[in-house]
């Protein structure tokens, strides 16, 4: 079977799926080909020629471990990009035997020398997340290089706020790529804050949105 054009993927993302278990490991290749150049991933992740090996290692670890069992991986039906939302109310500490699991993976994606930073992010993250209100987590958004630039994750940020709104909940996101702060504005989403996690990392940015009609 030939691999899906561009065009395809953009189509589908207009009405895209839930991924099924057997669909994870195609979505973390997906997002970790997406993320290969993000300024976060590129702080923290080891800088040597094992990154991308490892990166989507990573990636599968967070879709299988963290992101199905309690939120949903939405991505086109032709694959090449996801969104993975997690309602609020299932965030929270993971058990140790997950985090003790996770440790072999996490240090493999950031090396001895950058665990630190992962770690500081993390802390990062649940410090600034809001948790006084429920509210739809956009944790991950990414499409596949050859995707890019053809309004594909639009269309997939656009098919999940319509869930949401029909839900009537608010959304919560990150980014730290300054032109996506524009991508999530035109959705509705507003800046809340901007911090740094440490002397020299990129910047991250909180956002809200409010439910619509």
């Amino acid at each position: 079977m030939s691999e899906p054009g561009a065009e395809d993927i953009r189509r589908a993302a207009e009405t895209p799926v839930v991924a099924a278990e057997h669909e994870l490991d195609a979505a973390a290749a997906d997002l970790s080909a997406a993320f290969a150049d993000y300024p976060m991933f590129d702080w923290f992740m080891r800088p040597d020629a094992g990154r991308h090996a490892a990166r989507e290692k990573l990636f599968r670890l967070m879709l299988r471990e963290i992101a199905f069992p309690v939120g949903a991986i939405q991505r086109p039906a032709t694959g090449g990009a996801a969104a993975v939302w997690i309602p609020s109310e299932k965030l929270g500490p993971n058990p140790l035997w997950q985090e003790l699991r996770a440790v072999p993976t996490l240090l493999g994606a950031t090396g001895l020398a950058r665990f630190g930073r992962l770690v500081a992010m993390r802390e990062a993250m649940d410090r600034t997340h809001p948790m006084d209100r429920p509210h739809a987590y956009l944790w991950l958004l990414g499409v596949h290089p050859r995707a890019q630039g053809l309004g594909v994750g639009s269309r997939l940020l656009a098919a999940g706020l319509a869930k949401v709104d029909a839900e009537g909940r608010a959304a919560f996101l990150e980014t730290s790529t300054e032109s996506n702060v524009a991508l999530y504005r035109r959705h509705g989403f507003e800046v809340t804050s901007e911090y740094f996690i440490r002397p020299g990392s990129p910047p991250t940015w909180t956002m809200w949105r409010e439910p619509r009609a």
